[in-house]
């Protein structure tokens, strides 16, 4: 390799270098023991919320094919 060559290489070496510098660091930031508890608090009062509405959509559900069932029999008798 001759001295041009290693110039060139060496130049892409640092371009690269570069580049990778400018990354988003993976290691997470330190959280709070209070932070925690907050997150947590909330998760679970989300997933008791989520809890209540899908019986909800049950409930809805069984009226609606109730009422299915009962429309079919009044247009028999009709």
């Amino acid at each position: 390799m001759n001295k041009k060559q290693k110039m060139i290489k060496m130049t892409a070496k640092r371009a690269k270098a570069r580049l990778n510098k400018h990354t988003a660091p993976t290691i997470k930031k330190y959280v709070s023991k209070g932070d925690r508890a907050k997150a947590l608090a909330q998760e679970q009062a989300e997933a008791a919320l989520s809890a209540n509405t899908p019986s909800d959509v049950e409930l809805s559900s069984v009226e609606e094919v109730q009422d299915v069932q009962v429309e079919p029999t009044d247009t028999k008798h009709a």
